[in-house]
């Protein structure tokens, strides 16, 4: 058994979620990867991995192996490429977790202008509001919008993200304009269900804001929503910018306005960095402007 063969087909079919999709990823048959990973099993006298007709999951030694694994071959992967060109050429295929509005609206000329600079590198991107666990379900790197606290993970901030309070013409004609966010108790609110409303506008006033209105884990319906006079949102500029130019959407209560928040690209802490995660993080840097081209001509305020 290739020992090394056999670690990385383990490793893909948990990243994976299943034998055949692991066995499409790596080029290989169904029944070669089931036999790669029941060989592993049988070699560290362990179960690795609970299967069931549907899904399989990792067992408690399946996931300590699994994250070292990884981190081995990562470094085997970052080792081979050090003894080549692979540093002045990145090649190999990048894992990208993102937010679903941003990278729908601002990353494809992004991926296309790195890909021009670097054609050996493979862009694996998925798009996802939740906070994704990069080691365990295998990402090189996550873009993730926020103040972020973890510290196990490594943070490069990519951009500052503005928020604006936004309303359409007609709804604040019917229905009057909120001086702060306590007057939200008296109107719609469209809120951002992964927001938390507490931090944003104290305990109070977080409270009152959940009272009405729509709730959603989108932002882009919840503009929509806005634009059409559902209520009032609080949302980033890169989404609401375009209905607040072309004045579909007007701002409100600018001097209760959060602070900027970040983009940032988030990797896991190694050593020894893959060339093709520093590569996409350096080129990542700047690229947006500052401020950043959906800003331009409506906040000159950045972080």
């Amino acid at each position: 058994m290739d020992r090394l063969e056999a670690m990385r087909t383990f490793v893909a079919v948990v990243s994976e979620g299943a034998f055949t999709r692991a066995a499409e990823r790596l080029g290989h048959s169904p029944q070669l990867v089931s036999k790669y990973v029941s060989q592993l099993e049988q070699r560290l006298g362990s179960r690795l991995l609970n299967r069931t007709t549907r899904k399989v999951s990792l067992t408690e030694a399946g996931r300590v192996y699994y994250q070292r694994a990884q981190q081995v071959l990562a470094e085997i992967d970052e080792m081979e490429s050090q003894l080549g060109d692979l540093q002045h050429s990145p090649r190999g295929q990048l894992r990208i977790s993102a937010p679903v509005s941003f990278a729908s609206r601002h990353m494809a000329g992004l991926l296309c202008d790195f890909r021009r600079a670097y054609p050996q590198v493979q862009i694996d991107l998925h798009l996802n509001d939740r906070r994704v666990d990069i080691v365990e379900e295998g990402f090189d790197i996550a873009l993730r919008i926020g103040q972020l606290q973890d510290s196990s993970l490594i943070a490069r901030k990519i951009v500052s993200i503005n928020l604006a309070w936004v309303a359409s013409p007609g709804y604040l004609q019917a229905h009057g304009t909120p001086q702060s966010p306590e007057q939200l108790a008296d109107h719609q609110y469209l809120n951002y269900s992964y927001s938390d409303n507490s931090q944003l506008f104290g305990k109070g006033a977080g409270a009152l804001v959940q009272q009405h209105g729509i709730s959603c884990n989108n932002g882009d319906v919840l503009v929509e929503a806005a634009v059409q006079g559902a209520g009032i949102a609080l949302q980033p500029t890169f989404i609401a910018g375009p209905a607040i130019a072309d004045g579909r959407l007007v701002t409100l209560m600018p001097e209760h306005t959060p602070a900027p928040m970040g983009l940032y690209a988030v990797y896991a802490h190694r050593q020894l960095l893959a060339s093709k995660v520093r590569s996409f993080i350096d080129f990542m840097d700047g690229y947006f402007g500052s401020p950043p081209s959906w800003d331009l001509g409506l906040y000159s305020r950045d972080s």
